[in-house]
């Protein structure tokens, strides 16, 4: 119950949070308003930096989502031209995160970093399809164990200005583990063969836990 109601943070929200505490604490010395709602705000910055717990079904038949969050976009696409995929073609699912989802994102199957390419951008609204091509964005391509790849793509939305990266090239992940997060509202990407979708569009899931699909 502990966990539930004070999570752990990410290290990347210790700053912020710290600078909200100081604020809120100058600001209501002068007003007791606005020190009541930098409270809310300070409130609100823990728990979107919160990053909890989360277990896998331990299963690379299945890939589980990436982030919390709605499922926007189902498609056949190309892949990334960043990554020199273009010329072939995937199943792509789009999770939007909004400014109250957990920001703490996961690779949804076991495997290899194989390449990481960040591209900065735009700040547009990262439920648009043009975010995939325009806004700030990190890709991840995973070599799994299979042989076969999938890749990730963090995207930043109309708030978000940085995205965090917790992994390097070369390293071995297992199904669930973080690889990074994106501060205030964005958007995730996942690009897959060969398995079919088990989620639908508008349905909520959560990242680590929730299969997105299936061989």
């Amino acid at each position: 119950m502990f966990n539930t109601i004070f999570p752990k943070i990410h290290k990347e929200g210790y700053k912020f949070l710290a600078i909200s505490i100081i604020t809120t604490f100058i600001i209501l010395f002068f007003s007791k308003f606005l020190g009541t709602l930098f409270i809310i705000i300070t409130v609100w910055v823990y728990y979107f930096f919160r990053d909890p717990e989360r277990y896998s079904i331990g299963d690379d038949k299945f890939l589980v989502s990436p982030a919390d969050g709605l499922v926007t976009d189902i498609s056949e696409k190309s892949g990334p031209e960043e990554l020199r995929l273009e010329n072939t073609s995937y199943t792509k699912i789009s999770i939007f995160m909004n400014v109250f989802n957990c920001h703490v994102n996961r690779v949804p199957t076991s495997g290899k970093v194989e390449e990481i390419f960040y591209k900065p951008g735009k700040f547009l609204n990262a439920s648009l399809d043009k975010a995939s091509e325009e806004n700030e964005r990190n890709y991840y391509k995973i070599k799994l164990n299979n042989g076969e790849e999938i890749i990730i793509v963090q995207i930043a939305g109309l708030i978000a200005r940085r995205i965090v990266c917790d992994v390097e090239q070369g390293q071995e992940l297992k199904q669930g583990d973080r690889i990074g997060m994106i501060r205030f509202g964005s958007r995730v990407d996942v690009y897959f063969k060969n398995k079919k979708p088990l989620v639908k569009l508008g349905q909520n899931i959560t990242a680590g836990e929730s299969l997105l699909a299936v061989e």
